[in-house]
């Protein structure tokens, strides 16, 4: 059975400082693919994103959402900043938090907010780009435990 080939890619090589042409040179993919990439250090989180936050969770508070918990996503995740996880007592109070959290958004003019769930009322999904938002009805939240994987730290220890 003959060898399998390998994988090449061509790759300019610049010019050296003695003045000879940048030459084409071949690259093994498959090592290229071994090579441990650098973490890209992700920036911290803007003051829109602070004020965005600050807002939802006011909202919810002043709505009567219970049990809200706030999580820095720096260093987890890249899809946002933050992420806000709260209870409302029926599924009616869980739609009528996530218009109310949209509507304060919109009018404070802090981006657009699109939402998941609203139909069935258990679990209300809010992206306000910068901000997460789930909203659930108690017995919804005790069971996916959202909270609980976002906050667990994978990073590795140093000794």
């Amino acid at each position: 059975m003959p060898a399998k080939p390998k994988r090449i890619r061509l790759r300019k090589k610049p010019a050296d400082e003695a003045g000879t042409d940048a030459t084409l040179i071949a690259v093994d993919m498959a090592a290229e693919r071994k090579k441990p990439r650098k973490a890209k250090a992700r920036p911290a989180p803007s003051d829109d994103a602070r004020t965005l936050l600050d807002l939802i969770v006011k909202t919810l508070d002043d709505n009567k959402a219970e049990e809200i918990l706030t999580i820095d996503l720096a260093g987890k995740s890249s899809i946002a900043d933050f992420m806000v996880i709260a209870n409302g007592r029926s599924g009616r109070q869980v739609t009528a938090l996530a218009d109310y959290v949209v509507k304060a958004v919109d009018e404070a003019k802090l981006g657009p907010c699109r939402t998941e769930g609203k139909a069935a009322g258990d679990w209300v999904l809010i992206d306000a780009i910068d901000v997460i938002v789930h909203l659930f009805r108690p017995e919804v939240r005790e069971f996916y435990k959202l909270e609980k994987m976002w906050q667990a730290d994978f990073r590795p220890e140093t000794e």
